[in-house]
């Protein structure tokens, strides 16, 4: 059975958390959360860790993630859930192909490519871009459709081995709190999927 390290931060309701516990708890992603990291012991993450009875640390900036994961808690994957502190690469070396991000937008397979939308648009990666700003640009854009893309974190910011990914169409009327709302849905889904293909 894999064992899963999951990243939190404050902003976050801990939504990607719960539908990784929901998931185990239902017996469709074969692993077990052995950690959830937060870098505050304000997030509302922690309420479902401890719901759940997950163990659960607050770290910081000076916290030696390497030695917390790797030789404490032995994970075999990282997924980052709304987490804010900066990763050293230090830490992605140490764990390369094995730390996953959910981002909002959608992410070329190559620094030199586009991803294209269903009607054959261009899709929006939004690099740079996080929650709500990245919703805002897929409207402030015109863009046809919304979406968000898993992948293995690289030292390229917003970059790494492509996962998979979803896609939302907008709608005229959406706001931001609308489409990330729809969206959210089909990230869920699309992270417990990743996750259950890497966890056979």
């Amino acid at each position: 059975m894999k064992r899963l390290a999951v990243l939190i931060s404050t902003g976050g309701t801990g939504t990607n958390l719960q539908a990784i516990i929901n998931a185990i708890e239902k017996g469709e992603l074969k692993a077990k959360i052995v950690v959830v990291l937060s870098d505050s012991s304000d997030a509302l993450g922690l309420e479902r860790a401890r719901k759940h009875e997950i163990p659960y640390e607050i770290v910081d900036k000076n916290t030696d993630l390497v030695a917390i994961l790797k030789k404490q808690y032995q994970v075999d994957y990282i997924c980052l859930a709304g987490w804010k502190l900066i990763i050293p690469d230090s830490f992605i070396d140490s764990f390369e192909n094995k730390i996953l991000n959910i981002h909002p937008g959608l992410i070329p397979d190559s620094l030199s490519s586009r991803v294209k939308n269903p009607d054959g648009s261009k899709a929006l990666w939004n690099r740079g871009k996080f929650t709500d700003k990245a919703i805002q640009n897929f409207l402030d854009s015109g863009a046809s459709y919304a979406g968000s893309t898993v992948h293995f974190l690289s030292h390229d910011f917003d970059f790494g081995p492509i996962l998979g990914r979803v896609f939302m169409k907008i709608e005229s009327n959406d706001t931001v709190d609308s489409l990330y709302s729809r969206l959210k849905h089909k990230e869920h889904e699309l992270y417990i999927n990743v996750l259950k293909k890497l966890c056979k």
